[in-house]
């Protein structure tokens, strides 16, 4: 169960942290209830993280977007949010808008005049209008919707473009365009649902990347018609024609084919990766002959467009990490980086140093969030800039943009009061400063971190985060040392490197036999993460021989439809190769058996048949609604640690992160040896964490540990202690699923230590959890969350019984082999039965414990 919704709460009031985190308490703080929502809500599609980054223009330091003059000599193109104006061959370049919000995706009419674009302020995208001899801005749309990839037709009269209004869906609609002002916009095609059916696509049909033929008379573009996977196949038709479209290359696409036709109206310009892992230029026909490659790379290349006599491409390159922009010859290959080294502004514009130390004044790596006087976000020309997935309309009116710099780094900035905040781990507080900037006096912001230190009795931990994926089709192109990069500046000691497949593609694939990666303080390791939406994703650490293929099963409208093998065969293959095995980002909401639309997650089966070493309990999924089933496996006697990971996919500009924002901290004793940190997780000997950090003791036991306690039991001594960055609301203890010690907290609620004695009267388990009901703007999650993993309880030799979660668990496994044995697309008879015979037995184990009270 793959998750990315935001749940609507009603959260506490935020309340004012202490000393140096009182600025950022106060600044993205309110009275107000706070509340999670998705960036750009009004679209109506799953899976947000992939059409966001892959589809919607982002804030990116380097160049986005790009089109040709009409005499081909100059390009304009997106970079930092602004349209620029810049000539082939010479390095300086002119900024020709500058919000208020961001700017993306130009195209130049075909008389030179003009310039249509699209501009993300706070809520919605809207088409814009450039007149380059005047500068004026014009808006062209007003319905609050997503308008996307405008483009002018060959004779300037009208636009087709991609939009989600009147629908919550991606469709492409046509419109004239006369004296600076839009036309009543028609859609190009009727709306229609396929009958396939899809799971990371609506069943809604989208139409998307469009672009003319010269004669003006139709549009090609992507579409989903009866796609199953990819975000559709190349096609062409006549707008508004009623005439269904013709598609003349069908692969897998990830929204970025941007097919584009030649001034000859014959070839056809697309991005493809085609048998590949990343992005390249491939060119066809209108007839859909065979495709050729035109570039090649490890790298992604992507948003191309022709030059005006077909001779050249310019495109979008990540070759280097960060975005750059090429113009490239067709004939012979020859090409040219545009760089923009002299910046022309449209306003003034002040150099400003930025950095973050310690209490000794010692440089911190860290990731700042600058925000300008001019209500935008802000970074160096040369960093990486990324965005949160998600925002507290209430407190923000954007999501917020970051960036990561390991010392000091120099950000333009424009006149006026600038806000800088800095974060360095869950191990600091974040602190926050406003500055004047002022042309001729050029600022120098320095924010000191004060450190979080838990007591001299919490164990010694190792942090690291056990699902990343270095790269998955983002803006950027990640290596090991940027990923360290980032690892540094968050504070993390420790990064999983879960390959995964993308679809079709398995973009680190090749990274897999590279051995572990160490710098001083940050090791890397090569995991993979096994995708089954029909059992749930499994993390696979440690594999010590290969990677395990195909790396998924249960893909309906595919070669791989069967649901066999099913995650256990999967936990005894990455056992063999000595791995850990966990379930990870599980539930996004409580689980009731009888009321899912839909039950196959295998949890409770693989944990009955003994295959789980660990749980995401902290990770891209509900916290409290996966501690809930956890709480439940525990109450039934199960030892299964906590582990935590992010879900990041740390190549994106809209990010699911950044790493290091679910972790989990290791009690190794300090080492980042690959068995010794397999030992601490499997062992329990856990906390994760999206904020908080924990300890706990009872009666000197640490989380992993078995407390043994007489018949009958007794009072123990528990000791608890707290330290968050961000305000805290609850601190509980809670023995076998009920709280039994709370926190009451003062004005300060970002450190707590906690002393007493609760009674044990029977077997089972504690831990200790930190939770808020809302969001806080200081952590890139739902809401912050943090949980030990048990300490067992052993009261006389007595096993720990709960017969209302073992019948729980039988409903739930009754769901899943119901739903297993309706499926007709096992390859063969023995595929089948191997899988219910497996489930069936699991089921067996809770239908014996829900009678143990019995015997």
């Amino acid at each position: 169960m793959r998750v990315g919704s935001y749940t609507n709460r009603q959260p506490l009031t935020a309340n004012r942290f202490s000393l140096t985190a009182l600025l950022v308490a106060v600044a993205l703080s309110s009275p107000a209830f706070a509340a999670r929502e998705p960036v750009l809500k009004q679209i109506e599609l799953p899976h947000a993280y992939y059409f966001r980054e892959m589809f919607l223009p982002q804030l990116t330091s380097g160049p986005s977007s790009v089109d040709f003059a009409p005499d081909g000599q100059s390009l304009i193109y997106s970079m930092a949010g602004s349209l620029w104006l810049q000539r082939i061959g010479d390095d300086k370049a002119e900024e020709l808008t500058h919000g208020p919000g961001y700017d993306y995706q130009p195209d130049w009419s075909p008389d030179g005049s003009q310039v249509v674009f699209v501009r993300h302020d706070q809520s919605a995208v809207e088409l814009w209008l450039l007149n380059l001899q005047t500068r004026q801005q014009t808006r062209l749309t007003t319905a609050k919707a997503v308008n996307l990839q405008p483009r002018f037709s060959p004779d300037g009269r009208r636009l087709a473009y991609v939009s989600t209004a009147g629908s919550g869906h991606f469709n492409l609609f046509v419109a004239s365009l006369a004296a600076g002002k839009l036309g009543a916009a028609r859609a190009a095609l009727p709306a229609r649902e396929s009958a396939i059916a899809r799971y990371y696509y609506s069943t809604h049909d989208q139409a998307i990347n469009p672009s003319w033929t010269p004669d003006g008379k139709s549009l090609v573009f992507v579409a989903n018609h009866e796609v199953a996977y990819g975000s559709g196949s190349i096609c062409t038709a006549v707008p508004e024609s009623g005439v269904e479209p013709r598609c003349f290359i069908n692969e897998e696409t990830s929204w970025r084919a941007q097919p584009e036709v030649a001034p000859d109206g014959r070839r056809v310009l697309y991005s493809s990766y085609q048998g590949r892992q990343w992005h390249q230029l491939w060119m066809t026909t209108l007839d859909g002959d065979a495709t050729l490659p035109l570039t090649f790379g490890d790298f992604d290349i992507t948003q191309a467009r022709w030059s005006p006599d077909g001779r050249r491409v310019a495109y979008i390159s990540n070759e280097g990490g960060n975005t750059s922009l090429w113009v490239q010859e067709v004939v012979g290959g020859k090409r040219v980086r545009i760089e923009a080294r002299q910046r022309q502004y449209r306003q003034a514009m002040v150099q400003t140093r930025i950095r973050a130390i310690d209490a000794q004044g010692k440089a911190l790596p860290a990731r700042f969030s600058v925000f300008g006087s001019d209500q935008r976000s802000y970074g160096p020309e040369d960093h990486w800039l990324h965005a949160d997935d998600g925002l507290d309309p209430q407190r923000q009116h954007e999501e917020t943009r970051y960036f990561h710099c390991m010392d000091d780094c120099t950000v333009m900035l424009p006149e006026g009061e600038a806000t800088v905040t800095a974060w360095h781990g869950q191990d600091h507080l974040p602190a926050r400063q406003t500055v004047r900037v002022e042309q001729g006096k050029p600022a120098v912001v320095e924010l000191k971190l004060t450190a979080l230190v838990l007591p001299d009795w919490a164990p010694r931990a190792v942090t690291a985060d056990l699902h990343v994926h270095m790269n998955y089709g983002g803006h950027y192109r990640h290596n090991v040392q940027t990923l360290a990069q980032q690892a540094r500046a968050e504070g993390l000691d420790v990064i999983y490197n879960t390959i995964v497949n993308k679809e079709q593609r398995v973009p680190d694939v090749a990274h897999f036999g590279d051995g572990t990666y160490r710098q001083p303080g940050i090791t890397i390791f090569q995991a993979q993460e096994y995708h089954t939406s029909f059992w749930g994703h499994l993390g696979l650490l440690g594999l010590n021989d290969h990677y395990l293929t195909p790396g998924f099963s249960a893909y309906q409208h595919s070669a791989l439809a069967s649901p066999y093998p099913y995650n256990g065969v999967i936990a005894d293959l990455a056992h063999a190769q000595g791995a850990l095995v966990g379930y990870v980002h599980p539930y996004d909401w409580e689980i009731v058996p009888s009321k899912e639309k839909s039950l196959t997650h295998a949890l409770p089966a693989d944990m009955a048949m003994g295959k789980v070493d660990y749980l995401e309990v902290v990770g891209f999924s509900d916290h409290k609604a996966t501690a809930s089933v956890w709480y439940r496996l525990l109450n039934l006697g199960m030892r299964l640690p906590t582990g935590s990971g992010t879900d990041a996919m740390a190549n994106y500009a809209s990010l699911r992160g950044p790493v290091g924002m679910n972790r989990v901290y290791l009690h190794s004793n300090g080492s980042t040896d690959a068995a010794a940190l397999q030992v601490a997780l499997k062992n329990g000997r856990t906390v994760a964490s999206n904020g908080p950090q924990l300890a706990l003791q009872v009666e000197q036991r640490n989380p992993g540990d078995m407390l043994t306690l007489p018949r009958g039991g007794k009072r123990v001594h528990y000791r608890a202690a707290l330290r968050s960055p961000a305000a805290i609301d609850h601190l509980e203890i809670v023995q076998n699923g009920r709280v039994v010690a709370t926190h009451r907290f003062g004005k300060v609620r970002t450190q707590a230590d906690m002393e007493g004695d609760i009674t044990v009267r029977e077997s089972g388990w504690l831990v200790l959890r930190a939770w808020n009901e809302g969001a806080d703007p200081l952590i890139f999650d739902i809401y912050p969350y943090a949980t030990t993993s048990p300490i067992y309880l052993d009261v006389g030799g007595k096993a720990t019984q709960s017969p209302a979660d073992a019948a729980y668990f039988v409903e739930w496994m009754d769901r899943v082999i119901s739903a297993a044995d309706g499926r007709t697309d096992y390859n063969d008879a023995r595929e089948k039965q191997s899988t219910l015979d497996y489930l069936r037995a699991a089921r067996a184990v809770y239908a014996d414990k829900a009678l143990a009270h019995e015997r």
